[in-house]
């Protein structure tokens, strides 16, 4: 039996452009592929271990060509519209108290601060939910098992009894290797919306 629904938060309730954002930023730091160390301090400062001034420093002294802000606006690009009739089923999931509802965000400092300003119903959104784990404050990311573990003993609840929503597929088979039900949405053709539907068979 489900009692608790984890959802991710990009392309989930907010919609991404995940390609747009790499070719803008490719284009921006004039290079064809991102380096295996800026790929790993991405992750760290995902995971709070760096600061937003110390990450936009550290593209700054890598691309001296570029001012704060095209690194800010670069590192937002990929943020996009977040409907507000996903806002109205996550309410109604709300509302009915069937479930525990939890969000479990690879994110950053950065990409908050701008859904702060650009989405009005933020504070709405996030108090849909009895915990809201976002990585660069719990200090781990997914798809690390200990996320997941972290999460499960956090609410106090076995995995089986819990339901992962996720667009990335190496998130949801993560998941699933620890005994969580999931669903990898197809961001393109899926919809959370339609949880009910698509995943009838859990519930």
């Amino acid at each position: 039996m489900i009692k608790a629904i984890i959802f991710d938060f990009g392309d989930v309730f907010i919609n991404l452009d995940k390609s747009g954002a790499l070719e803008n930023a490719l284009d921006l730091f004039e290079i064809n592929e991102f380096s295996e160390d800026l790929i790993q301090t991405n992750m760290l400062y995902e995971m709070g271990q760096m600061d937003s001034a110390t990450f936009i420093e550290f593209y700054l002294n890598r691309f001296p060509k570029c001012s704060r802000q095209d690194i800010i606006e670069a590192w937002n690009f990929i943020l996009r519209d977040f409907p507000i009739y996903r806002l109205n089923f996550l309410k109604q999931l709300q509302r009915k108290k069937k479930f525990e509802l939890i969000l479990l965000s690879n994110t950053n400092e950065m990409h908050i601060d701008f859904i702060k300003n650009h989405v009005p119903f933020y504070e709405e959104f996030k108090s849909c939910f009895q915990k809201f784990y976002l990585s660069h404050e719990i200090k781990m990311r997914k798809p690390d098992a200990i996320t997941f573990e972290y999460v499960l003993n956090d609410i106090g609840l076995r995995a089986k009894e819990c339901l992962f929503i996720d667009d990335t597929k190496e998130n949801t088979d993560a998941a699933e290797q620890i005994g969580i039900h999931t669903w990898n949405i197809n961001e393109n053709s899926e919809d959370v919306i339609d949880l009910f539907s698509i995943k009838a068979t859990l519930f």
